[in-house]
C-alpha cells in the first residue's frame, strides 16, 4: 500500500508543478482547480489497476470517483477558459497569502498533498479482500452518486441563470439555490461523507474521516463559501445581503419569510 501512495504523490507533484508552469504563462491560477478536480480520475482506476483487491470492489469505488472527478473538473475546466485571461476572483485573495509564483508552487504541492489525500478511499479499496460488499459499501457509494447528482444539478441552475443577461448583476433564487445559499458546496460535501462511509469496512478505512472533514473546513471555512461570498457582496450588495438573510449558507432548509 505505501508503495502506491509513494507513487501518486510522486505524479502528482509532479503534474502539479507542470500546471503550476502552465500557469505562471498565462497568468491564470485557476487551472490549479482543473487539475485538482481531475486527481481523483487519475488516482481511482490507478489504484483499481494496481491493488491487490476483488475487481468488483475497487471498479465500483474507481467509476463514482472518476464520476464525480471528470464532471466537477470538466465543469471548472469550461468556466476557467470561458473567463480567460480574466482570473477567478478567489485568487486575488489567495496571492496575497502567497505572494509571487515560487510562493504560489508551494501553494500548488500543498494542493498536491492534500489530492492525494482524497484519494485514500480508493487506496483503501483496492486493498480490501473481502469478496462480498459490505452495505456500508453501497450506502456509501450510493450517497455520493446521489450528492453528484445534486451537485450537478445546482452546477446547472446557476449556469442557466448566468447565461441570460437579464440575471446581469442579480442573485440567482431558483431551483436548490432558494433554500441553501451554496447547495453545490453542500453536496460537495456530502459525496466525501459517502466515500468515508464506504470506506468504514477496508482496512484502515477509518483514516478517511479526514476527506469529509477537509472538504467541509475547505468549503465553509477557507476558499469556498467565505471568499464566493466577499465577491458575492462586492458585486450585488444590498441584493446579496438580503439573499444572507434569508436563505441558509449551506444545509439547505427553508427560507425566512421577509416581513
Amino acid at each position: 500500500m505505501i508503495p502506491l501512495l509513494l507513487t501518486a504523490l510522486c505524479a502528482a507533484a509532479v503534474a502539479f508543478f507542470l500546471v503550476w508552469l502552465i500557469s505562471t504563462r498565462v497568468k491564470n491560477y485557476g487551472f490549479l482547480d482543473v487539475i485538482w478536480s481531475y486527481s481523483v480520475a487519475f488516482l481511482a482506476p490507478f489504484y483499481a489497476l494496481t491493488g491487490p483487491g476483488p475487481p468488483l470492489r475497487k471498479w465500483l469505488f474507481a467509476l463514482v470517483g472518476m464520476a464525480w472527478s471528470l464532471r466537477l473538473g470538466t465543469y471548472i475546466l469550461r468556466r476557467v477558459l470561458r473567463h480567460h485571461p480574466h482570473e477567478d476572483v478567489r485568487y486575488t485573495s489567495l496571492r496575497e497569502r502567497w505572494p509571487g509564483p515560487f510562493m504560489f508552487l508551494l501553494f500548488f504541492e500543498i494542493q498536491a498533498i492534500i489530492a492525494v489525500t482524497f484519494g485514500l478511499p480508493f487506496l483503501f479499496a483496492s486493498f480490501n479482500d473481502a469478496p462480498q460488499l459490505h452495505l456500508l459499501e453501497i450506502a456509501g457509494l450510493a450517497l455520493s452518486a446521489l450528492s453528484l447528482a445534486g451537485e450537478a444539478t445546482a452546477d446547472l441552475q446557476m449556469s442557466r441563470f448566468k447565461a441570460d443577461p437579464a440575471n446581469k448583476g442579480k442573485v440567482c433564487e431558483s431551483g436548490l439555490w432558494t433554500c441553501s445559499r451554496h447547495p453545490n458546496y453542500f453536496f460537495e460535501f456530502l459525496v466525501w461523507c459517502g466515500f468515508f462511509v464506504a470506506a468504514l469496512p477496508q482496512p484502515h478505512g477509518w483514516i478517511s474521516f479526514v476527506c469529509p472533514l477537509m472538504m467541509f473546513h475547505f468549503l465553509y471555512k477557507v476558499t469556498g463559501i467565505p471568499l464566493t461570498e466577499k465577491h458575492s457582496l462586492a458585486s450585488k450588495g444590498d441584493a446579496y445581503r438580503d439573499y444572507q438573510r434569508r436563505v441558509s449558507a449551506f444545509i439547505p432548509w427553508f427560507p425566512k419569510k421577509t416581513a
